[in-house]
């Protein structure tokens, strides 16, 4: 089996029909290449209009969501229930065969609390890779929301970055990050073809690269570290780059796997 794609994509997608059109027909390419294809996403845009219709607040620290015990069905509704259904909707409708899952499906990860003050908000390590290799053998693409479980029958929400990572290191795959921005942008809002860890520190210390970019550089790097191998923060505004990608070609941010000593 070649090397599977594992593609992130944020909430953002979700309010463009048009972008997940492209996507997904960019993916069918994919498939079509004999290239297995696992999307990860999360959904925050819509989690945090869910909380405000209920007059529920939404807080972020250090880029990530808090989720209190009183939030998590919400959340876990907005991202494993509506978020993953018209995803999978819009990819039933490009042709593409794929199948809605989330991280509590089939033993795929063990998770635990990342941190009291987030609340229920969990971290995730490789576990059981059966269900996911059995989809792709069978010519399904799944898609997966960042939605798990601690094990004793409590419901995590996961950073949908850090959650395309761990599904990178059970496929052992190619992890790719699409937001709505082209890559990671400098100081002059253009693109940076090649990041290294210490210009993203640079950058981070400057108050350049903040937030949700932050997680997701952080998560690029660390992912990189575990597998070895370059990871591309890009954009879904541009699918067709993807093409280019598998191809030797190159699209957004390269984040290369640190130097080991």
């Amino acid at each position: 089996m070649k090397q599977p794609l594992v593609i992130k994509v944020g909430g953002a997608l979700l309010e463009s029909k048009d972008g997940q059109v492209q996507l997904f027909k960019t993916i069918g390419q994919l498939v079509a290449q004999q290239i297995h294809v696992v999307v990860v996403h999360g959904g925050g845009c819509l989690v945090e209009d869910w909380l405000a219709l209920v007059g529920m607040k939404s807080e972020k620290l250090d880029g990530l969501r808090v989720t209190p015990a009183s939030q998590i069905e919400l959340v876990t509704g907005a991202l494993a229930g509506a978020a993953n259904k018209k995803l999978v909707a819009a990819a039933k409708a490009t042709n593409l065969n794929c199948v809605g899952l989330s991280l509590a499906d089939g033993d795929m990860v063990s998770a635990d609390y990342l941190d009291p003050r987030l609340g229920q908000v969990g971290q995730c390590q490789v576990n059981e890779r059966g269900l996911l290799i059995s989809l792709l053998a069978a010519g399904y693409s799944p898609v997966i929301s960042s939605i798990a479980d601690d094990g004793h029958g409590k419901l995590l929400n996961v950073n949908a970055d850090q959650a395309a990572q761990v599904i990178a290191q059970l496929l052992n795959g190619k992890l790719i990050l699409l937001s709505d921005v082209p890559g990671v942008l400098d100081e002059n809002k253009q693109l940076i073809d090649k990041l290294t860890p210490q210009r993203a520190q640079q950058l981070a210390d400057d108050g350049v690269i903040v937030g949700g970019m932050k997680v997701k550089v952080d998560t690029a790097f660390d992912t990189a570290r575990e597998l070895g191998d370059s990871i591309v923060i890009a954009s879904w505004k541009e699918p067709q780059h993807l093409l280019a990608l598998v191809n030797g070609g190159r699209c957004g941010t390269l984040i290369e796997a640190p130097e080991t000593v």
